[in-house]
């Protein structure tokens, strides 16, 4: 199998990859509140909670299983690590299409946090064919590219979902399968056989890979950012829908377009600012000018007293975006060449980690809030994420002032 060495050569369907998965999952995100309380018969607080463990589900195997595939992608090459799961993933859809009973969507979320872990192998193509200085850009271009799947796939789920709330699972399906058998063809690997190397158990596990990227401080620091980064993220990720229906009576399709706003308004800043703006004030101002804009937009949506404020918390959350390609950047200068996809795992094991806690914490906070019992604030739940910001904020600052240095950027 030949391998690709032209960033440009691989990115675009590694990009298609990204954009697929994420639109996947998009496609699906209108439809769960009223697929759930179709199954089990239960009012829009309960089925948040439902919501909530589901996603729980989906972030567990996504966390068990990052370091795994990171490894494997290590060992065996980018190409059929992405071509398996990604293969895998539409047979899952289609699974979930015909499920019966909650039992059955919770086995097809867990099935999809498995496949859905490819994430790191993602992003170590670009590792495999970039320079350290080019990385925080074409991670932005992936980054991008899943905010691309946000724009469409919540709109179109939207529109199918007025048909039947099945019909966003089947045309996830199609879409996996269609992106497999076309990958088959142009997908090259990026990786050499002289930078594989052994497959271990012992790293590719969520502690072990976590533990030994944290060796380093600077990467020990950026992960513990990214954990409360994506923590707060929760807030957003964990209620949207539920909170809308509740607080300003939105429908499915408003619920989805609401989702496609903000995955182009992401795709924008990752995928066509991110490298222009490390180009001009550097990497590490790049996550800070990012992380600033976070905090603002979560007290936004807490006290939006019209749907009006909604699109200007969407329009300003757009902005830290530019957070995390930035840190990934500077993490991965720190880390050998051959252990690209183990970081990567790492980075992804860490996100999973924020999603297996906070969806309980965050739909649990909202149901508190929202039950008619006591005070009714539906908003809670970004009063957390806002308070969570400052503190990712204050850790990254404090990691980047001890150990990042000029010759970082070199």
């Amino acid at each position: 199998m030949p391998v690709a060495r032209k960033p440009e050569s691989i990115l675009l369907f590694v990009a298609f990859i990204v954009f697929i998965d994420m639109m996947g999952i998009g496609l699906i995100l209108p439809v769960m509140p009223s697929l759930i309380e179709g199954i089990t018969g239960t009012s829009i607080d309960r089925a948040a909670e439902i919501g909530g463990w589901l996603l729980f589900a989906y972030a567990m195997m996504q966390f068990l299983f990052a370091p795994v595939i990171g490894g494997l992608s290590d060992r065996f090459g980018r190409r059929p690590i992405l071509l398996t799961t990604l293969l895998l993933l539409g047979l899952d859809y289609a699974i979930m299409a015909w499920a019966p009973t909650l039992p059955w969507l919770f086995i097809g979320r867990i099935v999809s946090g498995i496949m859905g872990a490819s994430w790191a192998a993602a992003n170590s193509c670009v590792a495999d064919v970039t320079s350290p200085a080019e990385r925080g850009k074409y991670f932005g271009i992936l980054g991008g590219a899943g905010a691309m799947g946000f724009v469409l796939g919540p709109g179109i789920g939207g529109v199918l979902g007025e048909y039947g709330d099945r019909l966003p699972f089947v045309a996830a399906a199609m879409l996996a399968l269609t992106g497999t058998a076309i990958g088959m063809v142009v997908l090259k690997e990026t990786l050499p056989r002289t930078k594989r190397r052994t497959f271990s158990i012992t790293r590719a596990n969520p502690m072990g890979s976590i533990i030994q990227m944290s060796r380093t401080p600077l990467v020990l620091g950026f992960l513990s950012t990214i954990f409360v980064l994506q923590l707060a993220a929760q807030a957003q990720i964990s209620i949207w829908a539920y909170w809308l229906i509740e607080r300003f009576d939105w429908s499915i399709l408003q619920i989805g377009l609401s989702v496609a706003l903000f995955g182009i308004l992401l795709a924008l800043v990752q995928g066509v600012l991110t490298g222009r703006l490390i180009g001009k004030i550097g990497e590490r101002r790049a996550g800070q000018f990012g992380m600033f804009f976070g905090i603002p937009a979560y007290l936004i949506f807490a006290f939006a007293p019209n749907d009006w404020f909604v699109f200007l918390g969407i329009i300003t959350g757009a902005a830290s975006g530019f957070a995390f390609p930035a840190m990934q950047q500077m993490m991965s200068r720190r880390i050998s060449e051959d252990a690209q996809g183990e970081l990567q795992g790492a980075i992804a094991s860490t996100v999973s980690l924020t999603s297996i806690i906070g969806p309980v914490m965050m739909t649990g906070v909202f149901g508190a809030y929202a039950d008619g019992e006591g005070l009714y604030f539906p908003g809670a739940p970004f009063i957390l994420g806002a308070t969570l910001m400052v503190i990712a904020l204050l850790i990254y600052a404090f990691t980047a002032h001890r150990h990042y240095s000029a010759a970082d950027t070199a």
